[in-house]
């Protein structure tokens, strides 16, 4: 196992927590000195906030664990690519490195559907490295998505028999 795939695993650990209370299954970490500084797991639905990505909450416990908002000295983990606000917040907090691993194709900013994490008129750039842990990370949002759809037919099929 990689250095990259041992911290994807802590993602999808964070990932697994949004899950348990009905959140989209994203996680993030970010890892500074070989030492995980912040976790995070999507909580839209449960905070009621459009920006509570997994990744913005988890650049917000970083800048506040090493003091500053520059992590130039970071890498994060992510499990689903990072949408256009994230990748904002990636390239506003100067985190040089970025490991996901699904990508996605509708919404992603860092290679699917835009590239803003490689965008030369910024003046900061990370490295990407996408697929790391992919099946694991598709798959658990996949389940997700197949429950929540089988729900909401089950949901529309008992209204229409009462």
């Amino acid at each position: 196992m990689t250095t990259d795939e041992n911290y994807m695993k802590f993602a999808l650990e964070e990932a697994a927590k949004a899950e348990r209370i009905g959140e989209v299954p994203i996680g993030a970490v970010i890892v500074k000195n070989g030492e995980v500084i912040a976790r995070a797991h999507n909580l839209r639905e449960t905070a009621q906030q459009p920006t509570a990505h997994a990744e913005h909450i988890a650049i917000e416990r970083a800048a506040e664990a090493v003091g500053s908002w520059r992590l130039e000295d970071c890498t994060l983990y992510v499990t689903l690519e990072p949408c256009v606000m994230c990748s904002g917040a990636i390239v506003m907090s100067r985190i040089p490195r970025v490991v996901y691993g699904a990508a996605d194709p509708k919404g992603g900013c860092s290679g699917s559907l835009m590239d803003l994490l490689q965008e030369p008129r910024f003046n900061h750039r990370a490295e990407v490295v996408s697929g790391v842990l992919e099946a694991e990370c598709s798959q658990l949002l996949k389940n997700f998505f197949k429950q929540l759809r089988d729900k909401k037919k089950l949901m529309k099929k008992s209204t229409e028999n009462e």
